[in-house]
């Protein structure tokens, strides 16, 4: 098989000439199909004064695309060094078992990462490599691992992930997996599984695999169980690939500590740090709790809470309490929690009563006299009462006299007082007893009089009106 024809010394921008592989016998030239030998794709020349670049390195992830009964289709991704510092384009090259060289199956440099080999024999085998270019350097080729037989695959391999388990597949510690695949491909493909790049452990996972799909068993997970798992359906160079991430989540550890900051008035403050086992998940929050040292008994005051400091109020006053907070997750709250080792006493604050001043009111008065003594006939012989009423403080001392005279201790009269009312009985008046009456009421702070006429008449008999 010819190969690539070399370019004239003064081109420059010439792309060097394909690698040879291991020289095996020639194959007769009768079974030798394909077709005639292309040059070699031109890179652009170097510029002189362009700086020092980091060799190029190889594309990557070459892969087959697709293989049909006279194409093979490639795929690859860029080469990291040429992320930043660009790409001329690539030059893909394949060789036939038997064949001792390769061939370019592009004429110019291309710059998609998908290219068609076309123009094959069904049933040949192909080497294939993909080279990357930049200002004529060529990079180190990137090859199959094993050769390509060209033939029609009636069904390419597919997986059909559920909905599902294209996010984080999520389960609590001692539940149990069963993960249900399906897929497709003609011939039955080849399945294998893998957890972080590594074949499972058959110990602990089951796969049971049917022409239709392929079941992953977990019997009892356990937080060893997460990770990244992957599976491959292949048919010859076809493959299919889905990934799962499982995750297994269990309750988390309580806070690593809680301290009490300060306490003061019916208020204590706390502050507490997150646990060491989240449970394989975030934490979503915390719970706190009280207990009054008198009765032990814990009460919920903070729940669902997310900062990793509070405050908690309306304590009761001469009571100490202790504090423990627990940690939450999506699986429930921690069946421990950490404890302060101080006690928040509340303490009582002395209080002394100071009654309100008030200014003493002086209700000293000089007597008043609030209602007089009115004038009045009695008859001879009929019992009379003279009455008037006095305030003042203090109780005035009451006197009545008689035309001036001090009545005293006189048996016709009697003399009372009562709540301010006085009042002078004359018993059986008789015509010498008429006169004026005076009350006199007096104290510290004065005095007051009232005074009256009583007048005593005869009693008039039958023959005073017969004589009249």
């Amino acid at each position: 098989m010819p190969v690539n024809p070399a370019t004239p010394p003064e081109a420059e921008t010439a792309l060097p000439p394909a690698d040879t592989v291991p020289s095996t016998p020639e194959a007769p030239a009768a079974e030798t199909t394909a077709p005639e030998v292309a040059p070699a794709p031109a890179a652009p020349a170097a510029s002189p004064e362009a700086s020092p670049k980091a060799p190029l390195s190889p594309p990557q992830n070459l892969t087959v695309h697709d293989v049909t009964n006279t194409s093979l289709t490639l795929k690859w991704s860029t080469p990291e060094s040429a992320v930043d510092s660009g790409l001329d384009g690539y030059c893909v090259e394949y060789c036939k078992e038997g064949a001792s060289e390769y061939v370019a199956a592009n004429t110019e440099l291309i710059t998609s990462n998908l290219f068609v080999i076309k123009n094959q024999t069904t049933g040949d085998s192909l080497n294939v490599r993909v080279v990357a270019v930049r200002a004529g350097e060529r990079s180190e080729p990137a090859s199959l691992p094993n050769p390509i037989t060209i033939r029609e695959v009636p069904d390419h391999p597919r997986i059909r992930l559920p909905h599902l388990l294209r996010s984080r597949y999520i389960k609590q510690a001692g539940d149990q997996i069963n993960l249900v695949i399906p897929f497709s491909g003609q011939p039955k493909p080849m399945i294998t599984w893998t957890k972080n790049g590594q074949p499972l452990d058959v110990k602990k996972v089951n796969v049971r695999n049917s022409d239709k799909d392929s079941i992953l068993f977990i019997r009892k997970a356990e937080r060893d169980d997460s990770g990244t798992y992957q599976m491959t359906v292949k048919i010859d160079s076809l493959e299919d690939k889905a990934t799962i991430v499982i995750q297994i989540v269990e309750l988390p550890g309580p806070p690593t500590s809680v301290k009490l900051v300060d306490s003061w008035g019916f208020n204590a403050a706390l502050e507490w740090t997150p646990p060491k086992d989240n449970g394989n998940t975030d934490i979503t929050g915390y719970t706190v709790q009280k207990a009054d040292k008198k009765t032990g008994e814990w009460f919920t005051v903070l729940e669902h809470f997310h900062r990793l400091n509070a405050t908690i109020t309306d304590l009761v006053m001469g009571n100490s309490y202790s504090f423990r907070v627990f940690s939450e997750n999506v699986v429930g709250r921690s069946e421990t929690a950490a404890v302060t080792k101080e006690v928040a006493k509340i303490q009582k604050t002395g209080t002394v009563y100071k009654p309100p001043h008030y200014k003493e009111h002086d209700f000293s008065e000089a007597p008043k006299f609030t209602a007089s003594l009115s004038d009045r006939a009695a008859t001879v012989g009929y019992t009379t009462r003279l009455l008037c009423a006095v305030r003042g403080s203090p109780k005035p001392k009451i006197e009545w006299m008689k035309n001036q005279m001090i009545i005293g201790d006189d048996p016709k009269f009697r003399q009372n007082s009562n709540l301010g009312v006085c009042s002078l009985e004359i018993r059986k008046p008789s015509s010498f007893d008429g006169g004026v009456y005076t009350c006199r009421a007096k104290n510290p702070y004065g005095e007051a009089t009232v005074a009256c006429k009583l007048e005593v008449k005869r009693k008039e008999s039958y023959l005073d009106f017969i004589f009249t």
